[in-house]
């Protein structure tokens, strides 16, 4: 959660060998946590979690588990089971053929296993590894309030002076907004509490707070808590892991609590970039409001939309959404809007106001009331002024309790250095750390969603209980992996950044990066997984010839010693060797999940075929959902935001492996690369001081002027030319166009003349020769 919790729960991560020597290759097994006073386990062995605990209960969440679709007749691990347990079976096999020949040749040695016990031994392999395996993702200035004397004056003033005087008092008063700074002081009144009995909260706040069991506060609560109870705009930053969660929901519970309750209407609406991280939010809203009466809604993509669209037809107090599904329903639900939402707040913001969330910010701001409260939240926030602009932010309160890049004071970071012709190694380095060195408890982050999932069956097949989180599962699923790797059922989650923003998962000992991210902000995320709330943790990244910029900016940035981490060669031969034999049965993995798609695709169509013979005229009769853009609107969009020209939407199909280790690093590092080119282009455009920032977007809005007016003329010019001569002698009715039409037509009547005399001369002389 986002609060710290007592000392006594901390948990101390063993120091392990920084050479990784040891060739201990078996998983230790695990045992049930056992509660420190009883000595009893916490858990018992026949409990079973059911599918109730995806997201907790609440007035439009009960009974969701009916909504969520029914499991596959086979997972990805009854594949890899059934895979390894074959392959167990032909080591089986050419074991006792290997046996029957030495006994052939040495008859006077003991007699050969019997099949029986081969088939016997082979069973309980089986038995032993089908038990191992188990199944598996967050201005303008506030307008100056004048007294009416002093309006008065000022109109007087102005009645008597010219309209050049006025334009004077204007610019004055433009370059007095220039000179106020853009945020404000954090008030010395406003110190850190030392608990919350200090903050003044309403009795059944401060009951939910115990019931949680926190005592003391975080400095980003003590800090925002009492800002944002006074109705002040909010910047706040500080690391991942310090409770930001509590500390804009508290105060909002707090003003929900003294509001009127004569009629529903939704009053604070938080935005989050992911559906997990909104389910997050969601269960901490509820535990800090359990004592109230007040409502939460959750409108995320993934789940039922006809319960979602009930429940915002009611007008709950708060609502958690995400940007597309929030579009959705205003554009698609009756009597549901935004006019009376009085807070707004953007949880990761710098995420929320990227070019990504560009265009459906934009249009939720746009429908939000002028007068809201606004709150950005983040572990790396920037001072892009022009961002937050974007929100209408009005006389914000700055605080930042850590900076932008700084990560736990308790993490351990490492790094592991590539070669520059060993790219291909990442896969194997990464399986040995995980069956070597980091058994459980860890999380593996990589870049794309094919590498993850490819890593995921690496792994699996290597007989490691492994999950994975990325945008290519379905949210049911997606919300399956987290809530077993939350409980300890899954020991390694590997995933993609979606599990990088916000997510708190207690008890992640160790963070391994496959490649380096897009910028440091994203390694800061990344890295965030562990190490909260005051514990230790571990982080462990690989790091080749072309990330070693983003390492020397993290070394200068960090207030720690950093560690490197050494990987014997021999250990990554094997694990390589390994890997290039488990190919065939990789592609077997893909080809089998590629049918059975196939066949769900097909079921599917033939039962939306029946349906639509059924409840043709009702189907028809449904009203097609709208959104703020034309389809060609946002393929352009999608087009424009790709990394690559040309790159196409679907990839290559997953069961298509025959390209090599080192082209699809190549590939994954290829992608950051291209992602931290366009953003460093488009940070060398921004400028931090806004002073500057207004007097160039003077002088650039002044250029784009006089090149519009001369484009207006070249054009005009060009338009002329176009046009015939005659066109143009005709329609001219100057001065010198005239004389010179006259002049052309006198020269032609003295011609004709001329010519007259010229032939009465011949004529004449030709009769005198007669």
């Amino acid at each position: 959660m986002d609060f710290v919790r007592t000392i006594g729960e901390e948990i101390d991560i063993e120091e392990e060998s920084e050479d990784s020597s040891s060739d201990e290759e078996a998983v230790a097994p695990k045992a049930f946590p056992t509660n420190k006073k009883t000595g009893k386990s916490t858990f018992e062995e026949e409990f079973e979690f059911t599918e109730k605990g995806l997201v907790e209960e609440s007035e439009w969440t009960d009974g969701l588990e009916k909504f969520v679709k029914r499991p596959t007749k086979t997972t990805l691990e009854d594949k890899i089971a059934e895979i390894r347990r074959e392959r167990k079976r032909k080591e089986a096999l050419e074991k006792k053929a290997s046996l029957k020949e030495q006994t052939a040749e040495n008859k006077d040695e003991d007699e050969p296993t019997t099949d029986a016990e081969a088939k016997k031994e082979t069973d309980e392999s089986g038995a032993q590894e089908e038990e191992a395996d188990s199944d598996d993702e967050d201005s303008s200035d506030e307008d100056e309030e004048v007294g009416v004397a002093e309006m008065n004056e000022y109109w007087d003033q102005v009645k008597n002076k010219s309209v050049s005087e006025k334009r004077v008092k204007m610019q004055q008063k433009e370059e007095q907004k220039e000179k106020k700074p853009f945020f404000q002081e954090l008030p010395e009144a406003t110190d850190e509490a030392a608990s919350f009995d200090q903050m003044n909260l309403s009795r059944p706040l401060m009951k939910a707070i115990s019931a949680m069991n926190f005592r003391t506060p975080t400095p980003i609560q003590s800090r925002t808590v009492p800002i944002a109870l006074l109705g002040k705009d909010v910047c706040a930053c500080a690391a991942t892991g310090t409770g930001k969660t509590a500390a804009f929901m508290l105060p909002v519970l707090e003003r929900l609590l003294y509001k009127p309750r004569q009629a529903p209407i939704s009053r604070v609406l938080v935005l989050v970039p992911t559906r997990e991280l909104g389910v997050q939010v969601f269960q901490v809203t509820k535990q800090l409001g359990q004592f109230t009466e007040v409502d939460v809604c959750l409108a995320v993509g993934g789940l039922e939309v006809k319960l979602q669209e009930a429940s915002l037809r009611k007008g709950p107090d708060i609502i958690i959404a995400t940007p597309g599904r929030l579009i959705d329903h205003l554009h698609n639900t009756p009597s549901f809007g935004l006019t009376g939402i009085e807070i707004l707040i953007l949880d990761e913001a710098d995420r929320m106001l990227d070019e990504y969330f560009d265009e459906q910010m934009k249009e939720i701001v746009k429908m939000t009331s002028a007068t809201r409260q606004t709150m950005l939240f983040s572990a790396t926030m920037t001072d892009k002024v022009k961002d937050l602009a974007l929100v209408s932010l009005k006389d914000p309160v700055r605080i930042f309790v850590n900076e932008n890049t700084e990560v736990a004071f308790k993490l351990r970071q490492e790094f592991i250095r590539i070669r520059n012709n060993r790219e291909g190694d990442r896969e194997a380095i990464v399986a040995a750390l995980c069956c070597r060195t980091f058994h459980d408890h860890c999380l593996v982050f990589v870049q794309t969603k094919k590498e993850a999932h490819r890593l995921h069956v690496i792994l699996g097949l290597l007989g490691l209980n492994v999950g994975e989180l990325h945008g290519n599962l379905k949210q049911p699923k997606r919300l399956e992996s987290l809530r077993k790797f939350k409980e300890a059922q899954v020991d390694i989650l590997v995933a993609t950044d979606l599990a990088a923003r916000g997510l708190d998962i207690e008890g992640v000992k160790t963070v391994i990066n496959l490649t380096m991210p897009n910028t440091a902000q994203h390694y800061v995320h990344r890295v965030g997984r562990t190490a909260r709330a005051g514990k230790g943790g571990r982080s462990v990244s690989l790091i080749g010839e072309s990330e070693r910029r983003m390492l020397k900016d993290i070394i200068k940035q960090s207030k720690t010693a950093v560690k490197s981490r050494t990987v014997p060669h021999e250990v990554v031969e094997r694990y390589r060797d390994k890997i290039d034999s488990l190919e065939e049965d990789i592609k077997t993995v893909f080809r089998l999940e590629w049918e059975e798609k196939q066949i769900q695709t097909t079921e599917k169509q033939v039962h939306k075929a029946e349906k639509i013979l059924e409840h043709q005229a009702e189907i028809l009769s449904r009203p097609k959902r709208n959104w703020f853009q034309t389809h060609k609107e946002r393929m352009q969009m999608e087009a424009a935001k790709r990394l690559e020209e040309g790159e196409k939407r679907k990839g290559k199909r997953d069961m298509d492996v025959d390209e090599s280790a080192d082209d699809r690093m190549e590939q994954e590092l290829q992608k950051a690369q291209l992602f931290a080119a366009r953003e460093a282009k488009r940070g060398r455009n921004t400028v931090k001081r806004p002073g500057i920032a207004k007097k160039q977007d003077k002088n650039q809005l002044w250029i784009q002027k006089v090149n519009k007016v001369l484009k207006a003329k070249e054009k005009a010019k060009k338009q002329r030319d176009k046009k015939s001569s005659f066109s143009r002698e005709l329609t001219s009715i100057s001065g010198p166009s005239v004389r010179q039409l006259r002049n052309r037509a006198n020269e032609a009547e003295m011609e004709e003349r001329a010519d007259e005399k010229r032939q009465s001369y011949q004529n004449k002389g030709k009769k005198r020769k007669r």
